[in-house]
């Protein structure tokens, strides 16, 4: 049995100096906003906690999809690899980054220069850019598969892109991965599937993502950027593919979104035939230690069982 856990919308804190410089951009929308808001909502002991939990349930590997930082600052991207080394070996932690990890024309090339070991393929020895996405780590009959929906965008707008060259690369990766029956586990920071998010939010290419996934399969998407626990489908009946949503990593249990959780899923058996559960653990209210919250077995049909 294969253990993957999954968090995302990590918003690390506090944020570091802001001068007026940094601010004289799109920044200052999400500087106002954290000051508003997230600062309250998101924080650092929440999701201490939850790491600490998750590191008790000693899953084999880890995947983070994405937003561990605000606005993308010089010192938050810093601070986050110094967080994502306390998280593990970068062999076993995959992350893909998502919409405020590239808040600013130029943080996305920043961002791959720091965290670039956790975001790199098996055996790639190139720079990770753009062009480095997805990629590819194979764990035991599980491939991990990690996509860049993140860019920079105009101010009050957090779409995500998927383009035809990282359809074109992805559509080669699963159909590589499924002739080796492996069990394949794409992480994207977006949630593919519409209304999921409000339009601001969505994700451009959405269409592509399925005719994709659709044409050379996949066993199961992991997403983040909804701050919501969420289970959804792809694909035809009898070929149904789950998406599967997670509450933000540091959020508190007195915000208006649900308080912080992270998957578990357990992932049995082979190619003819996969057993995948489902787990969300997190916290229940705010002084009650992190508890199991649901349990879906997760198959190819929509039919779910829960306990």
């Amino acid at each position: 049995m294969f253990r993957l856990a999954h968090i995302s919308d990590v918003h690390l804190g506090p944020l570091p100096p802001v001068s007026y410089r940094d601010l004289a951009s799109k920044r200052v929308v999400g500087y106002v906003n954290w000051q508003r808001n997230r600062r309250r909502h998101m924080r650092d002991s929440v999701l201490e906690t939850l790491i600490a939990d998750l590191k008790a349930a000693a899953p084999d590997h880890l995947a983070v999809t994405g937003d561990l930082v605000n606005l993308a600052l010089d010192g938050e991207i810093e601070m986050a690899r110094l967080w994502l080394e306390t998280l593990g070996a970068p062999a076993d932690v995959s992350v893909v980054p998502g919409n405020h990890d590239a808040y600013v024309p130029g943080a996305f090339d920043k961002v791959c220069r720091a965290w670039g070991p956790w975001m790199t393929g098996d055996g790639a020895n190139a720079t990770v850019d753009r062009n480095a996405f997805p990629y590819l780590r194979v764990r035991g009959a599980v491939a991990l598969i990690g996509i860049s929906t993140a860019r920079a965008t105009a101010p009050f707008m957090a779409n995500g892109f998927f383009e035809e060259g990282q359809a074109a690369r992805l559509g080669r990766t699963l159909e590589e991965t499924g002739r080796l029956g492996l069990f394949r586990v794409v992480m994207i920071h977006h949630p593919p599937l519409r209304a999921a998010v409000p339009q601001h939010k969505r994700l451009f290419g959405i269409s592509r993502f399925h005719k994709t996934i659709g044409r050379h399969g996949a066993e199961l998407v992991l997403h983040g950027h909804s701050h919501l626990p969420s289970l959804g489908w792809m694909g035809a009946r009898g070929t149904r593919i789950p998406v599967v949503g997670v509450a933000a990593a540091g959020q508190a249990p007195d915000g208006r979104h649900p308080p912080a959780q992270y998957n578990l899923v357990e992932i049995d058996g082979s190619a003819e035939a996969w057993s995948v559960r489902l787990t969300r653990r997190g916290f229940t209210g705010p002084s009650l230690p992190l508890a199991d919250l649901e349990t879906v077995e997760l198959g190819a049909a929509p039919e779910m069982v829960r306990s």
